[in-house]
């Protein structure tokens, strides 16, 4: 339960500070989440692939990625 009630109030506080951004620093906001967005989706792609890969343990493979 306390983990909703810590993002309700992240997302109500970044909101309001939204509300009153520039137009360009909106734009930037939302690059910087498309960004992390597709970080996000290459390093999950990565993770499958790696363990697939039996060239290398998956503890190496952490151990590299970290």
């Amino acid at each position: 339960m306390q983990p909703t009630k810590t993002r309700q109030a992240l997302l109500k506080a970044i909101y309001e500070e939204l509300e009153q951004a520039y137009d360009d620093t909106l734009e930037d906001v939302l690059e910087l989440l498309k960004i992390r967005k597709s970080e996000d989706e290459e390093d999950i792609q990565d993770i499958y692939a790696a363990k697939d890969d039996t060239t290398i343990s998956w503890e190496q493979y952490k151990q590299e990625s970290a």
